[in-house]
């Protein structure tokens, strides 16, 4: 397992916080707009969800999530953190909008 904290992470720009590579690699970061994103593997799958802009608690809720990607594990390799980022970053880029009950998104 290895831990990556990336003191750089100021500007509008994408940047991993924290990745834990291996087996059950996850970590988060942020993206432009003042949005967050956290990533994990879930059976076969990498995880990714977005978060919606300032958040009000320190911990995501489930209606927190705006956008979710899903890539599978294959050709991933979870024990290099430039492998696990470069996808991460490739998911972050599609993330498709959550539907929401009720809910319809401004055009």
């Amino acid at each position: 397992m290895a831990l990556a904290a990336d003191s750089d992470c100021t500007g509008e720009e994408f940047c991993v916080e924290d990745v834990y590579t291996g087996v059950f690699a996850s970590g988060f970061g942020r993206v432009g707009g003042g949005r967050t994103f956290a990533f994990h593997t879930e059976k076969n799958l990498l995880v990714v969800e977005v978060y919606r802009p300032r958040l009000t608690g320190p911990m995501p809720q489930a209606e927190d999530v705006v956008a979710v990607a899903t890539h599978r594990l294959t050709n991933i390799d979870l024990t290099d953190e430039r492998s696990v980022i470069a996808a991460v970053r490739d998911l972050v880029a599609v993330a498709q909008p959550v539907a929401r009950a009720g809910f319809k998104p401004s055009r």
